[in-house]
């Protein structure tokens, strides 16, 4: 497999505008904003935006690959996190952080999650794995309920990240994903200490 050829200096400088202008554009109006509004504000026609992204999901992949590979480096690294309840607690509240980061994302990835057409569906599959590994580990210690699986717990997530989005204030996901951790506990666990439980 072959390297792909270097960007020409003026094709680079047009797609880390459209990034640029697309990052604003989906913070401001979320990820339905019109793409002819990106291109008009990048500055190029929107022939050069599709050049450099074919589709919406090739677009706000792009935008959120170093995000995704973040939460895949952090999964790792709360594997040898001394309790695992704490460690995929702490995962899980990163990964509702960057399914929000945008408004309409959550849904998205919902629905990415089940479309291997999906330009999405890749980086839905990575999230799967690196979950599955701190699921499994706080499973095997007795401390999260052994009837769960990962496809459901990511789905309760998208659902806590929407939800969130949707409450006044600050911290809404993360309100709304430790009152659904606190389910997801064994009964034993959290007769002792309920991690992410709301104060």
């Amino acid at each position: 497999m072959t390297d792909a050829k270097p960007m020409r200096a003026d094709a680079r400088r047009n797609y880390e505008r459209l990034l640029a202008e697309a990052r604003r554009a989906f913070a401001e109006r979320g990820v339905d904003a019109s793409l002819e509004d990106v291109a008009r504000g990048a500055g190029v026609g929107i022939g050069t935006l599709y050049r450099h992204f074919p589709t919406r999901e090739d677009l706000i992949e792009t935008l959120l690959r170093d995000r995704f590979d973040t939460q895949a480096e952090k999964a790792r690294e709360l594997l040898l996190a001394e309790d695992p309840l704490d460690g995929l607690y702490t995962w899980l509240i990163g990964l509702g952080e960057t399914s929000a980061v945008y408004r309409g994302l959550t849904e998205m990835l919902a629905d990415a999650f089940d479309d291997p057409e999906s330009r999405l569906h890749a980086s839905c599959e990575a999230m799967k794995d690196a979950a599955s590994h701190l699921v499994d580990r706080a499973q095997a210690a007795g401390v999260f309920r052994a009837d769960v699986t990962v496809r459901e717990l990511l789905l309760l997530l998208h659902g806590a990240s929407w939800a969130g989005s949707h409450l006044p204030g600050e911290g809404g996901t993360e309100r709304l994903m430790a009152l659904v951790f606190t389910g997801l506990q064994t009964s034993e666990q959290r007769g002792q200490r309920v991690v992410g439980a709301p104060r």
